[in-house]
């Protein structure tokens, strides 16, 4: 009985998980101005998967991704100037728009702040 309790709670939060799947555009002010950058996420229960590019990154594969609730999580692994970096997001979604804190292992673990929204 226990375990079906747990099962039906485990279903119920997957459930209430927002759906952020499709194509998302984000900006923020880094220390050179205005910077964007592109999702694509892909949503399975509670597992979020996808990519991301951006003109100064390129592009990037998402991993380590959940979203429970209003929260997402995801890593990337970035090159820059011939060296890999990982980055770390989290995001409180907000009907079409997430706002990001994304949290660099380089550059002594610098945050940026994202607001991205969803294209139609």
């Amino acid at each position: 009985m226990k375990r079906l309790l747990a099962i039906l709670a485990l279903s119920a939060c997957a459930a209430l998980a927002a759906d952020i799947s499709g194509n998302w555009k984000a900006t923020a002010e880094g220390p050179n101005g205005s910077m964007e950058r592109t999702f694509t996420f892909k949503v399975d229960g509670g597992k979020v998967t996808g990519e991301t590019t951006s003109s100064m990154l390129g592009k990037s594969t998402i991993t380590d991704g959940k979203v429970e609730g209003d929260t997402v999580t995801f890593s990337i692994t970035a090159n820059f100037g011939g060296n890999d970096m990982k980055i770390d997001y989290k995001g409180k979604i907000a009907g079409d728009e997430i706002k990001f804190t994304s949290t660099s292992s380089a550059g002594g673990g610098q945050s940026i702040e994202w607001v991205a929204r969803r294209e139609k």
